[in-house]
């Protein structure tokens, strides 16, 4: 095998240039990659790191697959493969409630159809993209969507990603897609995956298996020959639209024959139609736009147990990584664990929940309970108690590096739908006949306040200097808010910190997450309001087998000690309302961002137009672009670094002069290639 390699890429190095239909002149040789062109092949070599090269050979002759060899170093792991992908079209609800915004979306309940995408080699194009170079061939056809696909190789890593990058004309438009690799017979002699429980799982493969749907961890699929091992996974957060369970539906299938469309043995991706069997709003796809159906393939030398490592290192082991200074804070979770307590269910000594948290790397879990299944307006006796066991296990299950806070989606009084938290346990009803007081003492249970509108609310959070802010905003539930409250007092308050960010929708074609939300932010700071965003979940069921990281965001809350329960945590508060934090998907973290040498907490003396932004990023996948963002008070500017000569696993300080004259206001963001992201709070000008 190594022997044909060798030959094969003599035989390229000897005719290089000669094949027309292959353009070459938007790539660079001086990177490292080498691109030679022999007849119908093309050979991509690049610097995979620790000394290795990758290379891929490229058949371009339309009946041939399309990946003739895939190697690393001179040892050839697999060949003739082919990409494959299925796109299921559906419809788009634009009518009934916010247009693209939209969560509440049956659309499997509606007409829909699956395709294989077609692929007719056509035109090929190498361009060099920073320490990215993309193969580019034209020719992909399916459901009324047209395309290319693109392979892009990263200096410095053996990792590689496969898109079909496919656009439509027609509107209310929504997709999913699954994806893989597939041949004519097996290409490799195991697999291997992590189940569930975080063990090691192998399988020899086999001319006459059938397909089979696998539930896994890490989103990850393994082939793996003589020569080496190819793991096969999404990107980690934006291959999984918006759902509210977060349910693992066997993400990944192999054998043969996948769904009766695709023809061969393959291993790959998927997505259940039917999601979790709530709302399922698929992936908005709006007329024109390029959805990049993707996924990534990492090569290794050795056997897929250290190629396994090797994938789990771009997402810290599916955990949130400690940093100095930072306590990770989680919010928004309808588990309702307390509620089944005052059902009469068992009471496990450690629950499921805390277990999945913990092995998270999360601190700080900001609970949304009794949603809509309890007595949030009395009768007294059986709300207070309602309070006590959420208080009570909270208390029980807080220790010295975790923190259980209890918190509602209350929904009342305000418009739409909020979120409360306290520094401490409050008992409150969320109603209050006219002939009772706003507050009351209980023998049994101390204060107890009663709530009868939004002024009796405010009051409320203005007493126990608690926080509110707008869960989801622009969407679900809070579909026009808080645009409809922005002049109520309570807004105004700085007892309303502001909004809930969540990957919500979702889209294929933009390279950033949670677009509604970022948005929202720069709206309010361009209308003067010093308002902040924390990152919410928004799931119900947390069990040690779900999908949790994919739907999981976290925010980094600049705090050095875990508070003790029954100290109370007005410390958390008070850094989330100076936004003293940011917020990440969790393969980008941003431990320092200043203007000037000012932070997020302090304003920045804005005379002379230039100002020094530094941001401290640490990364895994390779890094896409910066954007400082800012506004004047009428329009947001945004000024994008590009990072596409970053690799992969770095850390650096980028130092910036950036112009913001006569701006009010500035925030970052930082995004990579998998759509990864990061975004801090704002900074303030004088």
């Amino acid at each position: 095998m190594i022997i044909q390699l060798k030959l094969l890429l003599l035989c390229l190095a000897v005719t290089i240039g000669t094949q027309a239909q292959i353009d070459l002149s938007g790539f660079k040789q001086s990177t490292g990659v080498k691109a030679t062109v022999a007849g119908r092949l093309l050979l991509i070599s690049w610097p995979a790191g620790k000394g290795l090269q990758g290379t891929v050979v490229f058949d371009l002759q339309k009946n041939a697959p399309l990946f003739r060899s895939i190697g690393i170093g001179l040892q050839q792991i697999a060949a003739g493969l082919d990409p494959a992908f299925i796109l299921t079209v559906g419809k788009r609800d634009l009518i009934s409630q916010n247009g693209w915004n939209i969560f509440f979306d049956k659309v499997p309940n509606k007409p829909h159809q699956s395709f294989n995408v077609a692929f007719n080699k056509q035109q090929c194009r190498v361009t060099t993209e920073g320490a990215h170079t993309v193969v580019a061939i034209s020719g992909l056809e399916a459901g009324g969507f047209t395309g290319e696909l693109e392979i892009t190789f990263y200096n410095g890593s053996p990792l590689l990603n496969i898109a079909a990058v496919l656009s439509t004309q027609k509107d209310s438009v929504a997709i999913i897609y699954d994806g893989g690799l597939v041949s004519r017979q097996p290409a490799f002699r195991r697999l291997a995956w992590s189940d569930t429980e975080d063990e090691l799982q192998t399988s020899a493969t086999g001319a006459q298996d059938t397909s089979c749907n696998r539930m896994v961890k890490y989103r990850c699929i393994i082939g793996e020959n003589s020569g080496g091992s190819l793991a096969l996974f999404p990107a980690p957060h934006q291959y999984f639209y918006p759902l509210d369970e977060a349910f693992n539906l066997k993400f990944v299938w192999t054998g043969n024959n996948y769904r009766g469309m695709v023809s061969g043995y393959g291993m790959g991706i998927r997505q259940d139609l039917e999601g979790d069997h709530r709302f399922v709003p698929w992936f908005n796809a709006p007329p024109g736009t390029k959805q990049r159906l993707n996924f990534f393939c990492l090569l290794g030398t050795g056997q897929s147990a250290a190629l396994l490592a090797a994938v789990k290192q771009y997402t810290h082991d599916d955990r949130y990584p400690a940093i100095a200074g930072y306590k990770t804070m989680v919010s928004h979770f309808h588990n309702e664990f307390s509620r089944g307590i005052i059902e009469g269910k068992p009471v496990p000594d450690h629950p499921g929940f805390v277990k999945v948290f913990n092995r998270t790397g999360v601190n700080i879990v900001h609970l949304a309970e009794f949603h809509y299944n309890a007595h949030q307006k009395g009768p007294d006796e059986k709300r207070l108690a309602e309070l006590r066991v959420l208080f009570d296990q909270c208390r029980r299950l807080s220790d010295k590096n975790f923190l259980l806070l209890p918190g509602e989606e209350p929904n009342e009084f305000f418009g739409g739908h909020w979120l409360d938290l306290f520094p401490r346990p409050v008992y409150w009803i969320m109603a209050r006949k006219p002939d009772q007081p706003f507050v009351t003492n209980d023998p049994k249970y101390g204060k107890v306040y009663r709530i009868a509108d939004k002024d009796d609310m405010l009051q409320l959070l203005e007493q126990e200097k608690g926080l509110a802010w707008t869960a989801h905003a622009r969407t679900k539930g809070s579909t026009g808010f808080p645009d409809q409250y922005l002049n109520e007092a309570f807004f105004k308050s700085d007892h309303f910190m502001g909004a809930a960010w969540k990957s919500l929708p979702a889209d294929l074609s933009q390279p950033r997450l949670g677009k509604r939300v970022l948005d929202l932010l720069d709206d309010l700071n361009n209308m003067g309001f010093h308002k902040h965003v924390i990152g919410e979940a928004d799931l119900f069921s947390i069990e040690p087998e779900n999908e949790m990281y994919a739907h999981l965001n976290v925010n980094y809350l600049q705090i050095d000690k875990l508070p003790e329960f029954n100290a109370g945590w007005q410390e958390i508060l008070d850094v989330i309302s100076k936004g003293k934090f940011f917020t990440t998907t969790g393969e980008i973290l941003l431990p320092a961002f200043t203007i000037n040498g000012k932070g997020t907490h302090e304003l920045v003396t804005n005379t002379a137009g230039k100002v020094s932004v530094e941001l401290t990023v640490d990364w895994t996948f390779p890094l896409n672009f910066i954007e400082i963002i800012s506004g004047d008070g009428q329009k947001v500017y945004r000024d994008r670094i590009n990072l596409n000569d970053t690799k992969a696993f770095g850390k650096q300080t980028f130092k910036l002069n950036t112009d913001l004259r006569n701006r009010k206001w500035a925030r970052a963001e930082v995004w990579d290639v998998a759509a990864n992201g990061a975004f801090t709070q704002t900074i303030w000008f004088k």
